[in-house]
């Protein structure tokens, strides 16, 4: 087994992001290994963008939006760093990109080389799951280092009607 210098924690701002990364943390911990944080500015949302930029240029651009998005998401983090992981803030960065979900964390296995993936087995977007894939389900079935699935256990426990048996 190699040794694990850097974890990439998923985070999506969905309810599970906080489990992600209290699971990330634990997994450092006692060691000199760095945490990143990630996020994904999905590129459907980017296209969407693109489409009402054309018809309001002077009040929308792109390159405006994933700006401020990125910033916005930059201070959410931080403030999600501070609330809970004070103490262990020196071992965290952050990333944010923007892409396809599954194919930006994959990318950023390479290029931030990452020996470990924490991330949610469910996110924000359900919808898009039915139609396309889970970004969790594309990452488990591509990752070129281990990936560690976060669930809830209240709904995954066994004998509950929500979750599997």
């Amino acid at each position: 087994m190699e040794k694990i210098e850097k974890i990439l924690a998923c985070v999506d701002f969905s309810k599970y992001s906080l489990m992600t990364l209290e699971y990330a943390v634990e997994l450092a911990k006692g060691t000199q290994t760095q945490i990143i944080l990630f996020n994904v500015i999905n590129q459907r949302d980017i296209n969407s963008v693109e489409k009402v930029s054309k018809y309001f240029p002077q009040k929308v651009t792109v390159e405006g939006y994933i700006k401020e998005l990125k910033k916005d998401r930059n201070k959410e983090m931080k403030a999600i760093i501070k609330e809970n992981f004070f103490n262990e803030k020196s071992m965290m960065s952050i990333k944010i990109d923007t892409g396809v979900p599954f194919e930006s964390i994959l990318k950023a296995v390479e290029t931030e080389n990452i020996d470990l993936i924490v991330m949610a087995n469910k996110g924000r977007g359900n919808v898009a799951r039915v139609l396309f894939g889970s970004a969790a389900e594309k990452v488990f079935r591509h990752s070129p280092v281990p990936v560690v699935s976060v669930r809830d256990k209240n709904i995954f426990k066994r004998g509950n009607k929500n979750g599997r048996k």
